[in-house]
């Protein structure tokens, strides 16, 4: 399974899960629910460009308030879910399947039970459930600036905080979004139906949503009672983790984290186990990474292990064995516990090239093989560009020539490649009109020139020149989404950081000022590659699905607003909760004051995304390079150890070898978790990771058809059950103030 938008938010991708669900393998006892599936899957198989021509008829308008207002629902659900979980450990995941799920059961039963009632009841069909994920695709993004560029401005020092600040930060989220929703709408005409074909832009992702919308909306009533049996399932799981998140703060050593290395110490004396334990190896039962393990299958989840052995199991003791890194005491209690050590200060003491904590030492290697790997990921995609590229070219001469009536002197070859352009079943009444989206891209770059230039002092030609990057490098993510299913974030996010660190190192810019430019520009890259993304994408769904683009445009829109204020929302709500998200000196506090009667983590939110921006901010506007000799050696090794090992897999494991894919180790998973200073998130997706693949192997069916809601419930659970946390947080009502420790080493976790 691949990692689309890996932007150190680690996007969990649903194509995997959902053509399990969708698509049965042929078989003499298959029932008729899977027959018919088997059905639809193998006429999108026969040509994935064609529009699907077995769906119901809708007369009604798609675009209803039911729609809209439980997509936006949806999107809020999963908005706030991957902000928690974004914060927690880079990991996010799309609305598509979620919406598309609950859109179904939710409408279908209104349609079914209260036919009569207005604006909730009349009849639904799949092109109002693509209205449902589309809503709920624009209101569930625009998380990921919200875990990595706006936390490292504000861990710099660059802002004051985000209560003081919510309407810069709203402002740019607005003028971010909407510029990458505005500037992708005419795109659709080119990757959706002149391209699609010659360069196989499937959009797995997306064609997954569209198959299993069609399923869903196809079926007989016997498999209408098994979609009811997913949703069950998936209230079950949501329910079941948004309760033990909630409950777990409260004796968070017995529910939540469990600690045998201190439990040996404490009941049998031994003293190395509290040498294990300072090295953060223990148990956490998140449903969220049990969940995100039972998707993205063992490859990912072994490799995330094999990263937190390297980083926090060998590397790690090995630097303080040699006096290369150093930890300090992580509690205050007494003789008893002088053997517990923390090694994760970020700390002024703990952060210099003479002095490092382990963290601090780990996380430069992490983060540049994570940033070498995106990019070589993304060179090796060249042939795509390079097709893309030629293809224009061959459609702007077609242009000119039929301008010029010149077009009788195209080749044979030329009209025979013209074929391969799908045909648009959406009448021209129904496209977005040229106007709107021009005049509101035109606003918007304005809006986007007076904010950065009032509200941030950021140069006027470093913002057109982000927003130029914006759009080149978007064009590079969109189709590595479409071929790969991958939305490169961090390679397109680090590369308008370099370029904007140079340009911002010949202008004279102050660091300060040259950090805020460098950030702020890659955030506006980084909302609006994920924005015209999630845009074509959604275009790609409703053209499988027949969609009005006028429809869906106006469902991306209502959803791209709501997140404007939404994100920033949820975003103020964990800074206030936690300040350790955006004060770095925060986390020594909540490791050592004995004031507080839970915590021997660094903090509950490690935001990694957060770190490597910041790091590569500092990198590229520092006179120096603050990074410890022995950890730049040993940063430039393994970027050329995961750039080798990305080569083999695109290079050399193709065809009889394609194979070998499945157990190649995945490098930008592996760096991460030398960035993220906590083991418990690998082991917590290797269990699920696990139990997916021995559910699957002794129970197919089930599996197909109860896998994904069950792990789409706990990841969504847990993430609502985050943000519940968070508000008794700020009430004085958290389990700091009314919880045990005990379990945890000095009664603290």
């Amino acid at each position: 399974m691949s990692l689309p938008r890996v932007s150190l938010e680690v996007d969990v991708t649903e194509a995997e899960p959902f053509l399990q669900d969708s698509i049965s393998v042929s078989d003499s006892n298959i029932d008729p629910e899977a027959k018919a599936d088997d059905e639809g899957t193998d006429a999108f198989a026969e040509d994935p460009f064609k529009p699907f021509d077995d769906l119901p008829n809708e007369d009604r308008n798609p675009l209803t308030v039911r729609a809209v207002v439980l997509g936006l629902f949806c999107g809020t659900l999963v908005n706030a879910s991957n902000i928690y979980l974004g914060l927690k450990s880079g990991w996010t995941a799309s609305a598509n399947i979620f919406a598309s799920i609950i859109g179904f059961t939710v409408l279908q039963t209104c349609a079914k039970h209260a036919s009569h009632f207005p604006i909730i009841g009349g009849d639904f069909g799949p092109r109002e459930n693509n209205i449902v994920q589309t809503c709920a695709t624009a209101a569930g993004g625009m998380s990921n600036v919200f875990v990595s560029a706006y936390p490292a401005l504000y861990q710099l020092g660059l802002l004051r905080t985000p209560v003081e600040d919510f309407w810069r930060i709203t402002t740019l989220t607005a003028v971010g979004g909407f510029f990458g929703f505005f500037f992708a709408t005419p795109l659709r005409q080119f990757f959706i139906i002149d391209v699609a074909r010659e360069l196989h832009l499937v959009f797995p992702s997306s064609s997954a949503t569209a198959v299993m919308i069609r399923n869903l909306h196809t079926t007989t009533e016997g498999q209408s009672s098994t979609t009811q049996s997913k949703m069950k399932a998936l209230t079950v799981a949501f329910g079941f983790a948004m309760t033990l998140r909630i409950l777990s703060q409260y004796a968070i050593g017995v529910l939540w984290d469990w600690h045998p290395f201190t439990w040996l110490f404490i009941l049998g004396k031994v003293k190395s186990a509290i040498v294990i334990e300072s090295w953060g190896w223990f148990i956490e039962w998140t449903p969220a990474f049990i969940g995100s393990g039972m998707l993205v299958g063992l490859n990912i989840a072994v490799s995330y292990v094999a990263g937190s052995i390297a980083a926090w199991g060998i590397i790690g003791p090995l630097l303080v064995s040699r006096g290369l890194a150093f930890g300090q005491p992580a509690l205050d209690r007494g003789p008893t516990w002088d053997g517990f050590v923390s090694y994760y200060s970020l700390d002024e003491g703990f952060a210099s090239p003479s002095h490092p904590s382990p963290r601090y030492w780990l996380m430069w290697p992490g983060i540049l093989c994570m940033v070498v790997v995106a990019l070589i990921d993304l060179a090796c995609q060249w042939r795509v560009f390079y097709l893309s590229a030629w293809t224009t070219y061959k459609q702007l001469r077609r242009f000119l020539n039929r301008q010029s009536q010149h077009s009788q002197l195209q080749t044979a070859t030329s009209e025979e490649k013209l074929d391969l352009k799908l045909e648009d079943t959406a009448p021209a009444s129904e496209f977005v009109p040229a106007w709107l989206w021009f005049s509101g891209l035109i606003c918007v770059c304005i809006a986007a020139c007076i904010a950065t230039s009032v509200q941030f002092s950021m140069p006027i030609l470093e913002t057109c020149l982000a927003l130029l990057l914006t759009v080149f490098f978007s064009f590079l993510a969109i189709q590595s989404t479409g071929v790969a299913d991958i939305t490169p974030v961090t390679g397109v996010s680090s590369a308008s950081q370099i370029v904007l660190g140079g340009v911002t190192k010949s202008s004279g810019l102050s660091v300060p000022q040259s950090q805020i430019t460098n950030l702020l520009g890659g955030a506006f890259t980084n909302i609006g590659a994920s924005q015209a993304t999630d845009l074509i994408g959604d275009f790609r769904v409703g053209f499988l699905l027949r969609t009005s683009p006028l429809k869906q445009w106006m469902a991306q829109g209502i959803g791209t607003l709501a997140a404007v204020f939404l994100s920033p929302l949820i975003f103020v709500l964990f800074s206030s909760a936690y300040p350790c998200i955006i004060d770095l000196s925060h986390q020594s506090t909540l490791q050592s004051s004995p004031s507080r009667s839970s915590s021997s983590a660094p903090c509950p939110f490690q935001a990694p995304s957060a770190s490597a921006w910041r790091a590569v901010a500092i990198a590229v506007t520092a006179p120096t390079l603050p990074v410890p000799p022995s950890s730049r050696a040993f940063a430039l090794f393994l970027a050329f150890v995961g750039a080798a090992l990305v080569l083999v897999r695109q290079l050399l494991w193709t065809g009889r070898w394609a194979w070998l894919r499945t157990y190649h180790p995945n490098m930008m998973v592996f760096s991460l978790a030398f960035v993220i200073p906590s083991t418990v998130y690998g082991t917590a997706m290797l269990i699920g990771a696990l139990v997916a693949a021995t559910w699957a192997r002794r129970s197919p069916r089930t599996f197909e058809t109860y896998g994904y809601a069950v792990s789409a419930g706990l990841m969504a659970g847990e993430g609502i059950g985050g943000v519940l946390s968070a508000v008794l947080q700020v009430l004085g009502l958290g389990g700091d103030v009314w919880g045990t420790g005990a379990g945890c080493p000095g009664w603290r976790c």
